[in-house]
């Protein structure tokens, strides 16, 4: 019960932290936007380790995710006047992202490239485990390092990154349908996983 209770404290001090990224990012994009050249450095910043991760988790080893993030870098200023809300800079982020990696791919293998290296990705390095979170962070790394990447990547973004369903369906380039059942058979096996721990 305990355990539970700290949990729900960890929750809670997660959201503030993402209320309050997404007010950062707000401020660095409407910065970047009126050519303020230092907050536009920020957000490259503070945006690139994670655009880099998607890439690379889309890619798998492929040398290029460095290049694709390079060139979403360029895709991302040239559309971001048309950002209607600028705390939505991850979700407009990620998809451009992702619709760079699509088209790598397909330049070489089409589609079904795409799903196998998909596939191949390993499980990513896990965050740092915050404090007082303990044995139960490292339990729900490692299940979620034993999911299918795409499972993984739709919980990941609902919950570390506090994604809607529609935005994850953006980010990923997929129909909400899919995100919906890749977020529901996550959680089950998920569930399975901890439990049987237990």
């Amino acid at each position: 019960m305990n355990r539970r209770a700290g949990w729900g404290h960890h929750l809670v001090m997660q959201g503030e932290d993402r209320l309050e990224g997404r007010a950062l990012d707000g401020w660095l994009v409407a910065g970047a936007r009126a050519g303020e050249a230092r907050l536009a450095s920020a957000l490259v910043r503070r945006w690139q380790p994670r655009l880099l991760g998607h890439a690379r988790r889309l890619l798998g080893a492929d040398p290029r995710a460095g290049d694709v993030v390079q060139a979403s870098w360029a895709a991302i200023w040239q559309a971001l006047p048309s950002l209607r809300e600028e705390r939505a800079f991850g979700t407009f982020a990620y998809r451009i992202v992702t619709r760079q990696c699509a088209r790598a791919i397909d330049r070489a293998q089409r589609r079904r490239a795409l799903d196998a290296a998909i596939a191949a990705v390993p499980a990513p390095e896990p965050a740092p485990a915050a404090a007082g979170a303990g044995d139960d962070r490292a339990r729900l790394v490692a299940a979620l390092g034993a999911l299918s990447p795409g499972k993984a990547a739709a919980l990941r973004l609902f919950y570390f990154e506090d994604m809607s369903v529609i935005e994850i369906a953006h980010a990923l380039g997929v129909p909400p349908g899919t995100v919906k059942t890749r977020l529901m058979h996550g959680r089950a096996a998920l569930r399975a996983a901890l439990e049987g721990e237990e």
